[in-house]
């Protein structure tokens, strides 16, 4: 059996650490003193001389006003604005950044501080100056509140005990399981394990197996992992699912009475052609006046589910959908979000709408926002409706059903295979809210809203769900159209609550907002495209030039081999949109006033903002905003969530896919540059791989921080960021979601 290993360390006859050692310990209790031998047992120094130092240490700390005497021999630290909460943002290195909204930085965390502190969980750490600098690092005193407790990964095991090699590469130790903790699990299958406890003197923590989920590389396993990683649950439980199935759907003359009656209305709903959820239509009516009646019809999710119900519960701890390559994990049980609550050509459907009257010039004049009673008169995707537009374009569009109209969607488009007419009445409608739509959006983009029209990376995928191909998805007028009227309803609804002629209302409301850019990010984004030839600058002087630059720049690498990867640094430059009860607007949008009311299929926050809404029309007065602030959060968080799950699918796809073309050679653009290497995008499919240092062998290179590039010694080749290059795919890791490349030459262009 091996000698227990002792937590303190010498150099020579000198405790190393002993300082910070000593105020760790006395900082885990503000409260408690401690003499010098109960200091020493703590950190394990049996020998005369150790204990020495720690009394001699403690009359220095003592001197410094670190630690108080508060009686003869025993000792308390003193408080001091150094001690920080915040949230940890691990690195794959094993280090960390500590995240405060008190610090106007992220500050280091190196790995020896962390004090068995893991990714995003909630911390406590003391703020002090590195040995002979000025820069700051953390030391993590105090482990509040844990991000997440159980694990996705690969089980080793031997004749005794397991580990769990974790899948995130930010879980810097694996998780020691012991025999009777297995649950049958066997050696090399994938399993969800739960980390039980974190003895303190062992450098791993204790886990149990929760699940079997079955072998890596597997396609369902790999799916399964990758929701059960963040959290997210792939099945509803059995009772929610019985609770759904007993729900009345029947439409009674009683209720329609209690709403505004508007399925005579003309109404169509254009949606994604796989969509099975349709949670918003569209009507449009010609007023004798000649202005347009538009109205924005939502399905009407809270009629359906009641509050403090089980369906509700499962429905609030999803808080989102999760769209993932090949499925999508909905937020309601399947009768509610495909069946009762979408809104689905010729049924008749309860829905929440907002109604507008526009003038030609896309200008509201009036608005009405209430429960409604609809029904769809056809069903569209996106690529019907834009075949529509298209096929339309040059003709100017009046409002009579006259006019000469091209109604005819081609076979090629048909989501049904078949060619078909469409009646000219909703051909004149698309026509005409196409041509507001874009008078909105010119309005938006003049007010200084951003437009990150970003390519969709999508997969052809056979029966099996495996990757055959890959195409990317643009937005055209006819998915402009919809997010124009979308975003209407949701500024509209925003305002009517939070503000009455202009002045901030009181009222406890969902808003939707993002703040202001990070100044740093985006200055760090003009040095990157700069190296790819792009000169304009971006201008921070105030709201306006920054968001007419930006967008400026969009333009210009639209369609290029790099856009992908600078319309993403432009992103992650942004602030991150949240819920919130405390409204500051949307910078991105150029909103005041903007809220989520269109998706609730789809979205708690959307529920919650249709509830809060018929209480105020229904005169309600303000209910407190704690309680909805809570829930803000949690919504926000497990959006995050979602968001990482499906990026993490669309990698796993990619590396899926990649695995079957390894004797092709690509040309990819490097997208990356790191001291370990290079990271490439294959322009042809935005697939994105490593080429490591060691293996580039035409020279020795080393990592050139302010040229962004790895640069030869002996030849002074430069690989820098935004140079084309060939590459071949070298290894494919479906399990960690990896590729990495061959480099074969520079292509220059």
């Amino acid at each position: 059996m091996s000698k227990k290993k002792k937590i303190y360390k010498k150099k020579g006859n000198v405790i190393k650490d002993l300082t910070r050692n000593i105020l760790k310990l006395l900082n885990q209790d503000f409260n408690k003193s401690l003499n010098y031998k109960q200091i020493a047992a703590k950190l394990e120094i049996t020998d005369a001389n150790g204990r020495n130092q720690i009394i001699q240490k403690l009359e220095e700390l003592k001197g410094q006003q670190k630690v108080d005497e508060v009686e003869r021999g025993k000792f308390k630290i003193i408080p001091l604005d150094k001690y920080y909460i915040g949230i940890l943002d691990a690195t794959s290195n094993g280090n960390a950044y500590f995240v405060c909204d008190d610090l106007e930085k992220d500050i280091y965390i190196p790995s020896r501080n962390l004090n068995k502190g893991l990714d995003k969980d909630t911390v406590k750490i003391y703020l002090y100056n590195r040995r002979n600098s000025s820069k700051q690092e953390g030391d993590v005193v105090e482990i509040i509140q844990r991000a997440k407790t159980e694990f996705v990964g690969v089980l080793q095991l031997n004749k005794n005990f397991g580990f769990l090699v974790p899948d995130d590469s930010k879980m810097y130790v694996d998780i020691f399981i012991p025999k009777n903790k297995l649950r049958g699990a066997e050696d090399g299958v994938k399993v969800l394990a739960k980390m039980t406890d974190w003895p303190t003197n062992s450098k791993n923590p204790f886990g149990e197996v929760v699940e079997v989920l079955g072998m890596p590389g597997d396609h369902e396993t790999e799916i399964h992992s990758i929701l059960l990683e963040y959290g997210l649950p792939y099945k509803f439980p059995d009772n929610v699912e019985e609770e759904a199935g007993k729900l009345s759907f029947e439409i009674t003359e009683e209720e329609i009475s209690k709403r505004r009656d508007m399925h005579k209305d003309l109404t169509f709903t254009i949606d994604p052609k796989d969509a099975k959820d349709f949670d918003d239509a569209l009507s449009f009516e010609v007023l004798e006046n000649g202005n347009y009646e538009i109205g924005i019809h939502i399905a009407d999710v809270s009629h359906y589910v009641e509050e403090k119900g089980i369906i509700e519960d499962e429905a609030y701890e999803r808080a989102t959908s999760v769209y993932l390559v090949d499925r999508v994990v909905p937020m309601l049980p399947e009768v509610l979000s495909n069946g009762v609550c979408s809104l689905r050509p010729n049924e008749e459907k309860l829905t929440f709408s907002a109604v507008f009257e526009m003038n030609e010039k896309g200008h509201v004049l009036n608005e009405w926002f209430g429960r409604t009673v609809t029904y769809s008169d056809k069903r569209f995707a996106y690529e019907e409706a834009q075949e529509i537009i298209e096929k339309n374009t040059e003709k100017e569009v009046s409002t009579s059903l006259n006019q000469q109209l091209n109604c005819e969607v081609s076979q090629e488009i048909s989501i049904t295979g078949e060619a078909y007419t469409v009646q000219p009445a909703i051909v004149t409608a698309i026509l005409k809210l196409n041509e507001l739509a874009k008078k909105l959006r010119k309005k938006r983009l003049q007010q200084g809203a951003i437009t990150f029209d970003r390519v969709e990376v999508k997969f052809n995928l056979n029966e099996k769900a495996e990757p055959i191909g890959v195409f990317f998805k643009e937005a055209k007028d006819a998915n402009k159209l919809i997010e124009e009227f979308m975003l209407l309803a949701n500024r509209k609804v925003a305002e009517f609550i939070g503000s009455k002629k202009g002045v901030p209302s009181k009222n406890t409301f969902i808003y939707r907002v993002h703040d202001e850019p990070d100044l740093d990010k985006l200055a760090s984004l003009q040095t990157i495209v700069s190296k790819f030839g792009y000169k304009n600058v971006i201008d921070t002087k105030d709201k306006k030039t920054t968001s007419s630059t930006l967008n400026q720049l969009l333009k210009d690498v639209h369609g290029k081999g790099e856009a992908n990867m600078i319309e993403t640094l432009a992103v992650r430059s942004m602030s991150k949109a949240v819920y919130t009860t405390e409204n500051i607007g949307h910078y991105g949008l150029a909103f005041d006033y903007y809220s989520h009311f269109t998706s609730p299929i789809r979205r708690y926050p959307d529920v919650m903002t249709h509830r809060l809404l018929q209480h105020y029309l229904d005169g309600g007065k303000s209910p407190k905003a704690e309680a909805y602030e809570e829930k803000c959060k949690h919504a926000s968080n497990q959006e995050y969530l979602a968001s990482k799950a499906e990026r993490d699918s669309i990698k796993y796809m990619q590396v899926k896919y990649m695995a079957d073309h390894k004797d092709q050679e690509f040309e990819g653009v490097i997208s990356g540059v790191t001291e370990w290497g290079i990271y490439v995008e294959i322009i042809e499919n935005k697939c994105e791989g490593m080429v490591r240092i060691r293996e580039i062998k035409d020279d020795y290179y080393l990592f050139d921080e302010k040229q962004y590039a790895l640069v030869g010694q002996a030849t002074k080749n430069l690989y820098q960021l935004g140079d084309h290059v060939l590459i071949k795919v070298k290894h494919t890791d479906l399990e960690r979601k990896h590729l990495d490349f061959t480099l074969l030459e520079k292509v220059e262009k």
